[in-house]
């Protein structure tokens, strides 16, 4: 319990880290919360016109998602630590990012950690999942669509393989449809204008 509670502490933290901001800045760019959707993600940031802040963002915020599930995973077990911390660590990871401590719990939309998460649980569950939003993103330029849809297809897809490439574990699973309910809670302004049209499509620079 000692160690699940740390992981998940430290976890939480490590969400918290808004890489759009710091990566901005280092860069000399506007803050994304000022900008475009002012959502501090990758897909806001790309509106800069740096596809190199972009990048970076969307590496660094995939990264604080597949890490601690990778360690929990990986080190876990000799310490107690099993499906349950995994779902845990990722979820807060996830949370941490949507609500973090160090900015006022104003956060992102969580779409890259999530895809970290989704990665470490299962590395074939995520090219799956990344595969859904590329394909979206390609024939209809919306991030916030492809994001609905990538979100949506996840749980789906690893109760689909259960038994066939893994095996679905009532944890991960609960936490993969978790996410999945927030990701969509997290885009409803978009849903709202994709739905009137108005909303922006990938790419397009908006300072």
């Amino acid at each position: 319990m000692l160690y699940t509670a740390l992981a998940t502490f430290a976890a939480y933290l490590l969400g918290s880290l808004t890489f759009a901001v710091f990566v901005c800045k280092l860069l000399g760019l506007p803050d994304p919360r000022t900008y475009g959707s002012k959502n501090p993600g990758s897909s806001n940031v790309l509106r800069s016109g740096s596809k190199i802040a972009a990048l970076l963002t969307l590496l660094l915020d995939a990264l604080k998602g597949f890490i601690p599930v990778m360690l929990v995973t990986r080190y876990g077990e000799p310490y107690g630590m099993g499906d349950i911390a995994v779902a845990l660590v990722g979820l807060v990871a996830f949370f941490g990012h949507l609500y973090p401590v160090f900015f006022k719990f104003k956060g992102g939309k969580g779409v890259a950690t999530a895809a970290g998460v989704i990665f470490a649980i299962s590395w074939p569950l995520g090219l799956a999942t990344l595969g859904t939003w590329l394909i979206i993103v390609f024939f209809f330029r919306y991030s916030s669509l492809a994001a609905l849809v990538a979100a949506v297809f996840a749980p789906v897809y690893y109760l689909m393989g259960d038994g066939v490439a893994w095996n679905a574990e009532t944890p991960l699973t609960a936490a993969l449809v978790v996410m999945s309910a927030m990701l969509v809670y997290a885009h409803r302004e978009n849903i709202t204008r994709l739905l009137k049209g108005t909303e922006s499509k990938l790419g397009k620079k908006t300072i």
